[in-house]
């Protein structure tokens, strides 16, 4: 049997059905607009508690650089408690409504995607969950418990960035300065930081799989994709290499057709190049999300397609000169008796 690959199959599963794309383009632009909203309130309702007396309108009104700076920092001392307050309270709402919508975004993209290559593919039903089906209830539990994970690494991330900034202020003192070295330390932390951030993320995405396709807990789903890593590594690297290769393409085109908006900067409106901008922004972000299912629908085809083949042995070919030994109908041998000898004896 021709065994398929899952590389294609993600790519087949978001060109025949882009409602799987569409899906993930809605639960995703859907927590970033609200999210975005709810930024831009909160950053005007904190500017309305500044206060601004005649004095500090009339150093903005001067247009001087230097005094517009002055009267800024009057207006905006003593405000940092409440930005910090305020950080604090948005960074748990923001967190504790991601967990919640991308696990439910999650577990209903992941049961289509099982559904459709199971259809499409003739995949066997259920192959990892075999005879335990657990309740919904425990599936976005588990899934909820990966994305808890997802968001604390994501803000141990950004506290190893400030850690970087602030290690890499000691290479440059005042009495001593060095910005080059401080900029060389500070960009090498923070790739470790990227890395690392980047690497455990991608395995707790990935154990989504195995929670909504196999009813694992966060703990066991996290295990079993270290393991499908570990025992079908050329399948899951194949697929990530091709997708990624994919991204790159997305960025690269992006990145130059981006510049002919801007290049028109001089002679249109600023709101048509912003919205030329915008449009070219929100097109490639809405090709990383397809690429992003398509990878998706590869690893959930390697999860539940059949193993690799075993090498079939070759079986050993009789010597030359030797002749095979038939027995045919009526020729008066015995098949069931035992022969202690092939070698023919000599008869006078």
């Amino acid at each position: 049997m021709k065994q398929r690959s899952p590389t294609l199959e993600g790519f087949r599963a978001i060109f025949r059905q882009p409602s799987f794309g569409l899906a993930e383009i809605a639960w995703r632009w859907s927590f970033g607009v609200a999210a975005g909203l709810l930024l831009t309130f909160s950053f005007l309702e904190y500017l309305d508690t500044l206060p601004v007396t005649r004095g500090e309108l009339f150093l903005l009104r001067t247009h001087h650089p230097v005094l517009i700076s002055q009267a800024i920092a009057h207006i905006f001392r003593g405000s940092a408690p409440r930005v910090v307050a305020a950080s604090i309270v948005l960074t748990l709402t923001l967190a504790v409504a991601w967990i919640g919508i991308a696990s439910l975004g999650r577990a209903a993209t992941v049961r289509a995607l099982l559904d459709y290559l199971r259809e499409s593919t003739g995949l066997p039903v259920d192959r990892t969950a075999g005879s335990f089906h657990p309740p919904v209830f425990f599936r976005l539990r588990s899934l909820a418990g990966l994305n808890f994970f997802r968001v604390g690494v994501t803000l141990a991330a950004a506290v190893g960035c400030l850690g970087a900034s602030l290690l890499a202020g000691f290479a440059s003192p005042k009495a001593s300065p060095s910005p080059g070295s401080a900029v060389l330390i500070f960009l090498m932390l923070v790739m470790f930081v990227g890395l690392a951030w980047s690497a455990v993320n991608w395995f707790l995405s990935l154990a989504a799989i195995f929670v909504v396709g196999g009813g694992r807990d966060t703990f066991s789903a996290v295990a079993a994709a270290v393991d499908l890593c570990r025992f079908r590594t050329g399948p899951v690297f194949a697929a990530a290499t091709w997708f990624g290769l994919g991204h790159v393409v997305a960025f690269v085109v992006a990145s130059s057709v981006v510049a002919f908006p801007l290049a028109f900067a001089g002679v249109l409106p600023a709101g048509v190049v912003l919205g030329g901008v915008l449009l070219v922004t929100l097109l490639y972000f809405a090709v990383v999300d397809f690429l992003y299912v398509g990878r998706l629908a590869a690893f959930v085809f390697i999860v539940e397609g059949p193993e690799e083949p075993p090498v079939p042995e070759i079986a050993a070919e009789p010597p030359s000169g030797s002749q095979a030994l038939s027995l045919q109908p009526g020729s008066g041998v015995d098949s069931d008796e035992l022969i202690l000898s092939d070698t023919p004896v000599a008869t006078d």
